[in-house]
Formats: C-alpha cells, sequence, structure tokens
C-alpha cells in the first residue's frame, strides 16, 4: 500500500554494513538501521498490488521458492510503518510471524526478490521494515503478552528450542498449553544461539526472547537430551503431546581422501562445531576450542554457513581465508539474469567474503573446485588440501586435465550442508525414519500417537523463515489435538 506513487519518486535505500576495517575487530551487529523517519519513507514505496506476490510463499513453476513461507501481510505493514503507526504495525506483523526480531536479520528476503517493484525496479525494503518494526516494539515493552496456560491445561513438550522449537512452544503457549522447550544445549536457542555468528543475529535477542517466554509460562529443561531413554520415556509419560524440533544437524562430509584423518587431528572441523565453538567462547569468555587465528583457512562449501565461517575466522585473525564452491559461478545481476519472480541465482557476496576479499588481498572464493584430499604432513597435523577444477560444460562435472593443484590450509571448515535429523530423539520417541533420513508421518505433522515433528526434522535443511512457518502449521495441529 504505501503512498500513491510513491515508488515512482522514492528510490531504495537499504541498510549500510559497518565499514570492513572497523566491523572485524569485534563481534557486534554488522548492520546500521535506517533512522525511523527516513525507514517510514522506504515504506511508502510499497505499490498497491493487485496481486501481492512478497506474501505469497508459494514458488512459481516448480522453480525456486519466492515470496514469505509465513505469508506475512507485507503491504499491511508497510502501509501502518508509512503511517507511522507503530504499535498496529507490529500487531499486524505478529498475526503471521511469532519470532521478527530472528527472520528480519537472518532471513534472505525471499519477499524481495517477489516484489513486484523488483521486476523493472528496486524491490521495496521489506526486510529492514520488518526489523524496524519489530525494534520498535521491543524497545517499547516487547510483544504482547498472553494469559499463562492453567494448572489443569493440557502438557505439551518441545524437544529443541532452535527457530522451530521457539515458534511451536510460543505458539502452544499462546494457545493455552503448558509448554515445557527440552533442550540438551547449556543455552536455550539451538541454531539461533550456536550456529549463526554473533554479528549477524546478538545473542541477547535471542535471550530476551527466551525470557520473555519463561515469564510468560514456558519451562526451559536445559542439559536433557531426548536421545537418552530415561529422558524419552518420561516425555512419552508426563506430556499430552511431544514436537520433535531438533533441526537437521547431521553435517555432510567430504568423499574426499584423508578426510576421516583430518577430522581426528583436529585440522578438519564441521562448520557448525566451529562456529559454536566460536560463540561459546565470546558468551562464556576465554579462547574457543577452535581457532583461525595465524592460520591458512580453506571454507569448503559456499552458502551461508560458508559466509559464516568467513566472516568469524577474518575476526579470529586467520592468516589467510579460502572459500572453495563445488558449483559453477553464478551468472552477475543484471539485466536477463532474473526471471522475476523467481529467486535470483546470481553472484552475490555477503558480509564474510567482502572482508576476506578486502583483507586478504583480493579475490578468495574459487567456483567449480573440487577437494579430492585432505594433505597430512609427517606428524599427522592437516598441512593443505588437494583440489581439482571442473568443468561443467555438459552438464554433468568433469575433472579438467592439468588442473590439479594444492592449496595451504591448517583448519579446514566443512560447509557443505546437512543430510538430515539426527536420528537419537527421533528414534528413542519411537519415531520412524524413512529411507531419506527423514522421519515418516502418519498424518500431518503427527508421526505416531502424541509425538510430532516440526521445522527441519521433518522437512530437512531449510530456511529460518521456513522451518519457522513450520512450526506453526505443527502447532496448529498439535493444538487442535489437545482442543485448545
Amino acid at each position: 500500500m504505501g503512498k500513491p506513487g510513491a515508488f515512482l519518486t522514492v528510490g531504495r535505500v537499504a541498510h549500510e554494513l559497518r565499514a570492513v576495517g572497523e566491523r572485524t575487530r569485534d563481534y557486534r551487529e554488522l548492520y546500521e538501521q535506517l533512522p525511523p523517519d527516513l525507514q517510514r519513507e522506504q515504506a511508502s514505496r510499497c505499490m498497491m498490488c493487485g496481486v501481492a506476490f512478497c506474501q505469497s510463499g508459494l514458488g512459481f513453476g516448480g522453480a525456486r521458492p519466492s515470496g514469505c513461507p509465513l505469508h506475512n501481510l507485507i503491504p499491511e505493514w508497510n502501509d501502518l510503518l508509512y503511517r507511522g503507526l507503530w504499535r498496529e504495525a507490529a500487531d499486524r506483523l505478529a498475526l503471521t510471524s511469532p519470532l521478527p526480531e530472528f527472520t528480519s536479520r537472518v532471513c534472505p528476503a525471499l519477499c524481495e526478490a517477489a516484489c513486484n517493484l523488483g521486476r523493472d525496479d528496486e524491490p521495496e525494503t521489506v526486510h529492514d521494515n520488518e526489523r524496524a518494526i519489530s525494534d520498535w516494539e521491543w524497545a517499547h515493552g516487547g510483544p504482547r503478552r498472553f494469559e499463562p496456560a492453567g494448572p489443569d491445561a493440557p502438557r505439551a513438550a518441545v524437544v529443541g528450542s532452535g527457530p522451530a522449537g521457539l515458534a511451536a512452544a510460543w505458539e502452544l503457549a499462546r494457545r493455552g498449553a503448558r509448554v515445557t522447550v527440552v533442550e540438551r544445549s547449556d543455552r536455550p536457542g539451538g541454531l539461533l544461539m550456536y550456529g549463526i555468528p554473533n554479528m549477524k543475529l546478538p545473542k541477547d535477542v535471542v535471550e530476551r526472547r527466551v525470557a520473555l517466554m519463561r515469564e510468560l509460562g514456558v519451562e526451559f529443561r536445559l542439559g536433557a537430551d531426548a536421545a537418552e531413554k530415561d529422558v524419552a520415556e518420561g516425555l512419552l509419560a508426563d506430556f499430552d503431546a511431544v514436537v520433535v524440533a531438533v533441526g537437521a544437524r547431521r553435517p555432510r562430509g567430504l568423499s574426499a581422501a584423508g578426510f576421516e584423518e583430518g577430522r581426528a587431528a583436529g585440522g578438519v572441523v564441521f562448520a557448525v562445531d566451529y562456529l559454536t565453538a566460536s560463540t561459546r567462547a565470546l558468551l562464556d569468555g576465554g579462547e574457543p576450542a577452535v581457532s583461525a587465528a595465524g592460520l591458512d583457512v580453506v571454507v569448503i562449501g559456499g552458502g551461508d554457513t560458508g559466509n559464516d565461517c568467513m566472516g568469524t575466522a577474518v575476526r579470529q585473525g586467520a592468516r589467510s581465508v579460502r572459500q572453495l564452491e563445488f558449483m559453477p559461478r553464478p551468472a552477475d545481476p543484471g539485466p536477463g539474469a532474473v526471471r522475476w519472480p523467481e529467486w535470483p541465482a546470481t553472484l552475490k557476496t555477503d558480509y564474510g567474503q567482502e572482508e576476506a576479499i578486502e583483507l586478504m588481498g583480493g579475490e578468495c572464493r574459487a567456483w567449480a573446485t573440487d577437494t579430492r584430499e585432505v594433505l597430512l604432513d609427517e606428524s599427522g597435523s592437516v598441512r593443505g588440501v588437494r583440489v581439482v577444477d571442473l568443468d561443467w560444460s555438459g552438464g554433468r562435472p568433469e575433472a579438467v586435465e592439468g588442473s590439479e593443484r594444492d592449496l595451504a590450509a591448517q583448519l579446514v571448515l566443512v560447509a557443505c550442508g546437512f543430510t538430515g535429523p539426527e536420528r537419537g530423539a527421533l528414534e528413542a520417541l519411537g519415531v520412524t525414519v524413512g529411507e531419506r533420513g527423514l522421519p515418516s508421518c502418519v498424518e500431518g505433522h503427527r508421526a505416531s500417537g502424541s509425538v510430532y515433528v516440526a521445522g527441519d526434522a521433518r522437512t530437512g535443511s531449510s530456511l529460518v523463515v521456513s522451518a519457522i512457518a513450520d512450526a506453526m502449521a505443527c502447532a496448529g495441529e498439535v493444538a487442535s489435538g489437545l482442543g485448545l
């Protein structure tokens, strides 16, 4: 909605990153938001679309999904923001999005890719507008409270406290259930706490949401692993429903020779383990269990997690950082490169990559590159990786003859994605796991009896916003089953 015709006279102005030389000296938040008046002006650019693809979340023609998986009422809260009705905008956002302080920081903004304005011009700053509304709400008392469940309300357990777990717990508590979140780690938050660096998602943002949930009656049981028989049996016996939201944490390894030996030597580390060690050290004080300080680092994998590894390694004082991507180099952005409203599969340089390029002396990414071997020195320590270029011209990758070479590395970070949920909690709770490593649900999100599965644990690795959307659907099924 917004101001009629504003998109013709007001250009897009998005948030800015702090300067590389400044932000790489700390782990504080990367971004500098626009002042409220300028953010309202940006919200005015929203068009009066006949079909608001930004909020559809449906994808188009079998292409990559585009639009918001939560079906956020984006044009409506853009209009309220433009008119300065902050509380009303926050209430409208809350109708569909339970955790906007997270999605407005870490979601890749599928909504902006589908924005009608983006077909011929630059899209609306949906991501920044959502962040501005959420930040205003927290600065003015936080999300609206609801009445905590009474002592006779049905009991629901949520296993896992990542984005899906927190969303399911919030929605079930809001609907009147007595909710207990079971988390095996020492802090709530799952991926939000330990899998995403502090500069991208400050941990006080996670902690304040957890504090609010505790205020509203949600119990957090930490250090409890539902994969253990006695914990699982207790959940099944004590709760009317159990939602398994453990994410898809099983990492994909390498087929390269020397991979397992490198892991045993401590020089090959899965990305989330590395990021966890960094955040834990930041929160607890002291040195991280795995550090890139003074080392040559190779990051294998070109996605968001690989980028987070690069930014973390730069901050830890790595001597050099390189990123290897198996797939070919994406097309440069520009006319004809994007088939609106599909997700733009074009070249993107994210914050960590930008930092490594600027501070390490030039482009540090390599595309169409396969890691063939992890190299060890005489003492058994990792000294490098042997790689080869790939030719994708035939549709399938073929090694380029004579391209094999060695890259120095004392720390190899594997960010090749995930293969599905860890099976321990699922199997302990009696959930059948299919051939693809995902649970077999008998109806909707219900896996068996009183056990439900939500988020990445059900669908496989996805985006934070998609996991939240799936958890909200699951919570609706559980609430209906409990008569709430």
